[in-house]
């Protein structure tokens, strides 16, 4: 019969009905057809699908199965769970780099500001394995941790052992520890592991910690040294940064903070990048820079061309918050910040202070929580809009409802209202690649569990962000930090729908606990 098709010059009318049907057949059967009889797990229909990596944008539905992206398409879908999506855009979940808040609290905020990915790099932690105890009923969100070196020169220097080093809830068997680690940060302990410089034996011990928390699959090492500035000589930095080198891991630094806009300490983590060939990633970068913002970006962009491989982060609030008995009140904190007493307000009533009432909150209450007001509005912008940075949270521990915390845990929302919608800074796409595909790039050539982050592509992880561009924004203050972001209705959280109309779908648990590969580096 096939043959007669071939060969007839003139095909009797019922060779054609039967040609027809069989293309039919055929068209049934192609995987383009139609999608309608493959069922999904879960379907978004009719978003503004954009995906930052490949340059994505158009109106489409998305499949997910098993935890996956599994098409995207304009073809109708059929699924367990439809998701109508007409008039919202469907992104990747947001991947922070910078927060300290593994804890419960922290990642329920973190899920409503549409963070899929929440990871401790700037002060990590040791050992990696205590990190899944601070979620006995399961994370919300994925997180993970480089190996600290805080807590791993607290273990040298005190033989005390403490996970994480900004951890809000500290283990009972840990709490000598914490305390330790507390009045060290404060600046009000005198302990070794702050003030003292190591010998060559504990500097090797620090090495050997590091090492066996990157075998264990911590994400790199974190150096906060700016806590730690007095005691950390040359060596023990050449150290991090030739350890970081030498086992092919990415490095990330708080620089050592002089007078507002001091450049010495940038220039020395980029000078130890270089010689030692470390990849490094500076934290924050205009709390440090401050009024000299253009010069660090330009120090980075000059380094950058002499072939150091380093980028930076930056956050979208003007402010610092820290107890007031912190160790940097301890200095000339007016001309370290370029402000006086009425730039640091209370944080728990906003009222602004006197150097009489300072002096008298410092002595009766230092366990008061103040926020300083340090920064200019278009330094913060200017660091935004610079190609490259990538946008986090610095979100401090946030313990309970009770305890106050700078309102970071709306830092996504933010941007996206404040800088693309109200004063656009950047277009959409654009913003959206500072806030997933850049940090996962950064991360998958060092860790590649992160080629499937940060991306609306098929066959990424399902984590998705779907958001209201004309509502989208921050609700968080200092003195209300418990609120959650207007404008994310719906987060999937590896294939599972973790917030809905904009509410936690209180029994999901999607977020694990993400391991470097040593054998994959």
């Amino acid at each position: 019969m096939l043959s007669l098709y071939v060969t007839s010059p003139e095909p009797m009318p019922i060779t054609k009905f039967l040609l027809a049907a069989l293309l039919c057949i055929l068209s049934l059967h192609s995987p383009h057809s139609s999608q309608a009889e493959t069922r999904y797990d879960v379907a978004i229909i009719g978003g503004r699908v954009i995906d930052p990596g490949s340059g994505f944008d158009a109106v489409a539905n998305v499949g997910v199965r098993d935890g996956r992206i599994a098409i995207i398409t304009e073809q109708e879908l059929s699924a367990d769970q439809l998701i109508p999506a007409g008039g919202l855009v469907v992104a990747p979940g947001f991947v922070d780099l910078h927060t300290h808040s593994l804890t419960p609290l922290g990642q329920r905020y973190q899920l409503l500001d549409g963070v899929t990915t929440a990871l401790e790099l700037e002060a990590g932690t040791y050992p990696l394995d205590g990190l899944e105890a601070l979620f006995p009923d399961g994370a919300r969100i994925n997180y993970g941790s480089s190996a600290g070196h805080g807590s791993v020169r607290v273990q040298a220097m005190l033989g005390i052992q403490q996970v994480p080093l900004l951890t809000g809830k500290p283990e009972p068997v840990n709490l000598k520890g914490y305390w330790t680690l507390l009045r060290g940060l404060l600046g009000l302990s005198t302990d070794d592991a702050f003030v003292k410089q190591a010998d060559q034996g504990q500097r090797e011990t620090m090495r050997a910690l590091l090492q066996d928390g990157l075998d264990n699959g911590a994400l790199g090492i974190g150096v906060p040294l700016d806590y730690f500035s007095v005691a950390v000589n040359e060596q023990e930095l050449r150290m991090l940064f030739d350890t970081a080198a030498e086992t092919n891991n990415l490095l990330y630094i708080h620089v050592r903070r002089g007078i507002n806009g001091d450049p010495a300490g940038l220039r020395e983590a980029l000078r130890l990048a270089k010689e030692s060939g470390a990849a490094v990633h500076i934290c924050h970068i205009q709390h440090n820079a401050m009024r000299n913002i253009e010069l660090f970006l330009q120090k980075i962009r000059e380094a950058r061309a002499q072939g150091v491989d380093v980028t930076t982060e930056t956050l979208p609030y003007n402010a610092g918050s820290a107890l007031i008995s912190s160790a940097v009140f301890g200095r000339d904190w007016r001309t370290i910040f370029n402000i006086d007493y009425p730039d640091v307000e209370w944080a728990a009533t906003g009222m602004r202070f006197t150097e009489d009432t300072w002096n008298e909150y410092r002595e009766k209450h230092p366990g008061g929580q103040v926020v300083h007001h340090y920064l200019k509005e278009e330094w913060t912008q200017r660091a935004i809009r610079e190609p490259g940075v990538i946008v986090v949270s610095d979100l401090l521990p946030m313990v309970n409802e009770t305890r106050m915390v700078a309102p970071h845990n709306n830092a996504f929302a933010k941007v996206l209202g404040r800088y693309v919608r109200e004063t656009p800074l950047l277009d959409l796409p654009t913003m959206l690649a500072k806030m997933t595909w850049l940090p996962a790039k950064r991360l998958q050539a060092f860790y590649p569990l992160f080629e499937r982050k940060g991306r609306i592509q098929e066959g990424a992880d399902a984590d998705i962000t779907v958001f209201d561009p004309a509502t989208v924004i921050d609700r968080a203050t200092y003195g209300n930090p418990f609120q959650a972001s207007a404008g994310i209705q719906t987060v999937l959280v590896n294939g599972q729908i973790a917030v809905t109309d904009g509410k936690v779908v209180e029994d999901v648990y999607a977020g694990t606990l993400l391991r470097a590969s040593a054998g994959e580096r």
